[in-house]
């Protein structure tokens, strides 16, 4: 149950004065990069990452569901007006460097054979390999890394001029050679983001409008495949481009085994699960309880020919909840936002909705270190004390939970909390209603996508109505969605953070996007709680300046301390890893991707669904042949 829309960049981490220390490691040239210039996992000489399978068989296909529900509007992923493919940026245009996918955030060089930071952390240099190519075999030089850079600044999301909006200048050093210029060194993982990012061909978007998407033609890119075939809006396939120039590199061997990837969109998630049990498509991540609990009930599940799984238990969640907008008056007060915090009914919804699938959300980070699961450490308190007066009281002295009950659907006594906290907060009953001073009722709307949360909406506008509050429910197509939230023109929304719901390991830069005071308002950032509060920018700026990934961890815990307390978003839940529903015809490899659900290391194993019995004896033979 995720809205998503585009594909916006979301790497990150940190850096100031103790730099040249840190930095150090990584002023030679190196085919990898760190946050804080510590080792990489892998040498300089490895062979391939630890969590493919070297010699997985090429050839097959597999097709899958999108992340997105609903039609797309183009193909580019790269920027805020509708919906694009967020495939073409991870299969068709390859970064400088490939961030791996069992480190929290570390990149070994693709485009870029080598690269350099300054001791400083005032410049990061890239040195091109001579063979990257385009698909057209034309070669990939620092010129199309420039191209790419301003494009995206100025005709690309929000998110590119958030995520790069350190660098001071970009300087082409020679036909191979680049090197970005930074304002400060206050920004560690600026030099990492900009290695993450995907480079576009300058000599073919020259003579197509970027800034509307570039429609439906197959864009040209320099990654392991084309775009083979586009039914607009419904599907796009892919083709494994054979001659791919990067296809030996280490951080290749494994990945990329099909020859055709195809990505179907559906308006209709219940229509999705009859056709992938019909055999109609490969994969789906699933995203409802219920659905994944009891939706694929049928022979070819029981037969094994289908299978269901949970990927990625070690990585972290992205928070998700009902967030507040806090331009609307009501809820400027945190007591409001604290009453009605207490109204939402967790475990009732989770065992009668979602097959008690979930775990309550107890932060911004979920699964990670940067939880505040426990009160403050002496270094938090630090980081917190100058703050004092400007933050809730609780986030020196207990640590946050969020309310629970016992499932029964009873909540009488939470709802007296709330009305003791609105009481105080000037709201009083009022022919059934409560009513403030003005005599205005305490009426809000929920502005609800077209992934549906009414479900879970509907028994909470029950409780609240018992009380005297209205809530209404406005459901939207997924153009209006995304206009209204671009607006902020909701009174509460399910947010998420970051955006397109991929969780954060090592957060930095990126939350200036999420909660910074600048973002508040921005067409396409992901403030969509509005928030203005100078104590989170200042603990925003203390992440992003951070010298380790310690000093990282207890600035993010202080800043998810505040947000919490601060009640600016009901939490929601989270599950113990990725679940997925796959037909049962492909190799996977023995150890699998920390942070991710490793789909590109996958391979084929039989043309058609096997039974349990039979698959292992094909897939024995696949990983022999």
């Amino acid at each position: 149950m995720m809205s998503a829309f585009f594909l916006p960049l979301l790497r990150s981490l940190f850096v100031p004065v103790l730099s040249c220390l840190c930095l150090s490691v990584n002023a030679a040239p190196s085919q990898a990069m760190t946050v804080y210039g510590e080792a990489a996992k892998y040498p300089a000489n490895f062979q391939h990452f630890d969590y493919v399978n070297p010699n997985a068989p090429k050839g097959g296909s597999l097709s899958r569901t999108s992340m997105e529900i609903g039609q797309f509007t183009y193909l580019s992923p790269y920027i805020d007006q509708g919906t694009g493919v967020a495939q073409v940026d991870q299969w068709v245009n390859s970064p400088l460097a490939f961030r791996s996918l069992d480190e929290p955030y570390t990149v070994y060089g693709l485009i870029a054979q080598k690269m350099e930071r300054d001791p400083d952390g005032l410049w990061v240099r890239f040195f091109l390999n001579p063979k990257a190519r385009f698909a057209d075999d034309t070669p990939i030089t620092a010129q199309d890394v420039a191209f790419t850079y301003d494009t995206l600044m100025t005709k690309g999301s929000l998110s590119y001029r958030m995520l790069y909006g350190e660098v001071k200048d970009r300087v082409i050093e020679g036909p191979l050679q680049i090197r970005f210029d930074f304002k400060n060194n206050q920004n560690r993982t600026l030099a990492l983001d900009l290695a993450s990012m995907h480079i576009l061909p300058e000599h073919w978007w020259k003579t197509r409008d970027f800034a509307a998407g570039g429609g439906y033609e197959p864009p040209l890119g320099s990654g392991p495949y084309v775009v083979s075939h586009v039914d607009a809006g419904r599907s796009v396939s892919f083709e494994r481009n054979k001659n791919w120039w990067a296809k030996d590199l280490p951080v290749s061997k494994g990945l990329y085994n099909f020859d055709r990837l195809k990505v179907m969109f559906y308006s209709d998630i219940d229509v999705a699960r009859e056709m992938l049990k019909a055999g109609a498509f490969d994969y789906n991540r699933e995203f409802s309880a219920t659905g994944f609990s009891i939706g694929y009930a049928s022979p070819v599940l029981s037969d094994g020919r289908l299978q269901k799984g949970v990927f990625a238990k070690e990585k972290p969640s992205a928070g998700q909840g009902f967030t507040f907008n806090l331009q609307n008056p009501f809820f400027q007060d945190r007591r409001v936002r604290e009453a009605l915090s207490l109204l939402w009914d967790f475990e009732w919804t989770n065992k009668q909705m979602m097959r008690n699938f979930y775990v309550r959300a107890q932060s911004y980070f979920p699964k990670s270190e940067m939880s505040a699961t426990a009160l403050p450490d002496a270094r938090e308190l630090e980081i917190l004390e100058p703050l004092r007066g400007q933050i809730p009281d609780e986030v020196f002295t207990q640590v946050y939970q969020a309310p629970k009950t016992d499932g029964s659907g009873y909540i009488r006594d939470k709802q007296l909390q709330a009305l003791a906290l609105l009481k105080e907060a000037g709201w009083t009953p009022k022919n059934n209603l409560l009513v403030n001073a003005k005599g205005e009722p305490l009426r809000f709307t929920f502005l609800d996508s077209p992934s549906g949360f009414d479900r879970m909406v509907l028994p909470w506008k029950r409780t609240l109505a018992q009380i005297g509050i209205t809530m209404d429910i406005r459901k939207v197509d997924s153009a209006q969605y995304i206009n209204r939230t671009n607006a902020r023109d909701y009174d509460m929304m399910v947010g998420q953070f970051p955006r397109n719901g991929q969780p954060i390991v090592s957060p930095g830069r990126e939350l200036y996007d999420m909660f910074g005071s600048r973002s508040a308002t921005q067409a396409g950032a992901s403030n969509n709680m509005v928030l203005r509060n100078p104590a989170v920018d200042s603990l925003i700026d203390g992440l992003v300046q951070a010298t380790s990934r310690d000093e990282m961890v207890h600035y993010t815990r202080a800043l998810d301390r505040v947000l919490l307390w601060n009640y600016y978003m009901i939490p929601h839940y989270y599950s113990v890893g990725t679940p997925t529903v796959y037909l049962n015809r492909f190799g996977q490899p023995a150890k699998e991707a920390k942070f991710d659900e490793g789909l590109d290391t996958w391979w084929e194993v039989s043309k058609t669904p096997l039974t349990n019995a039979a698959f292992g004896q094909a897939s024995a033979q696949s990983e022999g042949h």
